[in-house]
């Protein structure tokens, strides 16, 4: 019996027990789609990381003070910052940056907030995209003056709408506010996330370093600044002269206590544990597959039970024991493959249906694909060796008295 009459007999016997045949398939399907929705929507996720540290990271650098060590003289200046800018022909954009949490309201909502401390060159370094308005500019910010930049979903928020330009809100520590201007109106910071978002997620603002002061006169210190290098090539080069510059200014060149650190390391780690978290999620899932590989044993050792004088007719005949192995065996990895392709449609359209609601596009590739089919057909192997060898080792005599 050759190959294409092993595959008809194996088709013409799931046809004729399709519930029973579906109910094998189930945990093949299950766990071969678990997978590749995991895998396709974790690649993606990585993919959408990577776009959006690539808009900002390339040529990005952070500047760090190593505070447990550090005295009061030095932490950063907003002059160290002009300096670095001004003296080192590789930075093109140079950032204070200091960080508050705090609070914000308006007469219709009040919220927590996550105030950033910046120059007007943190829209070039951030990438923003405003929606309305405009970035604070450098007068504003050496002035320190009341205004701000937030994001749609805090507008939102706080005032039903997006436009909110020229309207104003209250910000700083929780027992001490100050009446601000917004300015401008930037895309929301929660990126794919943002269809999962609450309105008690905490206010986004961006805020001129100088006025952030004003709001924190007791918590001043500037421990973190961002560079961007005139180009990737010289990013490595910019934040070395800048920690020089930092120890030349502050006189401390033999404590080490300045860090540069570029984005794209950063995206490493992150792309990581991302990785670690999807290969983990996709393991606990492919646990399924053991099941579906079980339930295909199973069918097949009561298919075996049920075609015992069948397969004695077919040895009576001359079949040889190889054959009768040979049939079972097909019929084993057959219904694994059809388990397979059907996960396979259902993952992929899930990770597409999933990935429309997170806004992220999934990335499914044809090793997936390839693995996934592959990985059905060795479960129908290893699980239909035995019934098959059992159908096989059938002595013909006794196959053919069985009722």
């Amino acid at each position: 019996m050759n190959l294409f009459e092993n595959i008809k007999m194996a088709i013409d016997s799931i046809i004729s027990n399709k519930m029973r045949s579906f109910l094998t398939m189930l945990g093949i399907i299950i766990g071969i789609s678990s997978v590749i929705a995991i895998v396709s929507l974790g690649e993606g996720g990585q993919n959408t990381i990577t776009g959006e540290f690539e808009k900002i990271g390339v040529a990005t650098i952070k500047i760090t003070v190593k505070t447990a060590e550090a005295e009061k003289s030095d932490f950063i200046t907003y002059k160290d910052v002009g300096q670095i800018k001004d003296k080192i022909s590789y930075v093109k954009y140079a950032t204070p940056y200091t960080y508050k949490q705090g609070t914000a309201n308006s007469e219709r909502k009040s919220k927590s907030a996550m105030f950033v401390g910046c120059n007007e060159d943190m829209y070039y370094i951030d990438n923003i995209e405003l929606l309305y308005g405009r970035f604070f500019n450098n007068i504003e910010f050496e002035e320190g003056r009341a205004v701000v930049v937030i994001d749609e979903t805090a507008a939102k928020s706080f005032f039903g709408t997006i436009d909110v330009v020229g309207n104003t809100i209250n910000i700083g520590p929780t027992t001490s506010t100050k009446k601000a201007t917004i300015v401008g109106v930037l895309k929301s910071q929660f990126g794919m996330f943002e269809g999962m978002v609450d309105d008690d997620m905490p206010a986004f603002i961006y805020v001129p370093g100088t006025y952030l002061d004003i709001l924190y006169s007791t918590q001043s210190q500037i421990s973190e600044m961002y560079i961007m290098a005139d180009s990737k090539d010289n990013a490595e080069a910019a934040g070395i002269l800048a920690k020089n510059m930092l120890m030349n200014r502050h006189g401390n060149r033999d404590r080490d206590l300045y860090k540069a650190e570029s984005l794209m390391k950063q995206l490493d780690q992150i792309n990581t544990v991302v990785g670690i978290f999807t290969a983990f999620i996709a393991a606990v899932a492919a646990i399924s597959l053991l099941v579906g590989g079980v339930g295909v044993m199973n069918i097949m050792l009561v298919s075996v039970t049920e075609r015992t004088r069948e397969i004695g007719i077919r040895k009576a005949i001359g079949a040889k024991t190889s054959n009768i192995m040979f049939q079972f065996l097909t019929e084993s990895v057959i219904i694994s493959c059809i388990g397979g392709i059907i996960g396979l449609i259902l993952g992929v359209s899930g990770a597409y249906l999933l990935g429309r609601l997170a806004g992220i596009t999934p990335s499914v590739s044809p090793q997936i694909i390839i693995i996934s089919i592959g990985f059905a057909s060795a479960v129908g192997i290893f699980f239909g060796i035995y019934p098959a060898k059992k159908a096989a080792k059938l002595d013909p005599i006794e196959a053919l008295r069985y009722e």
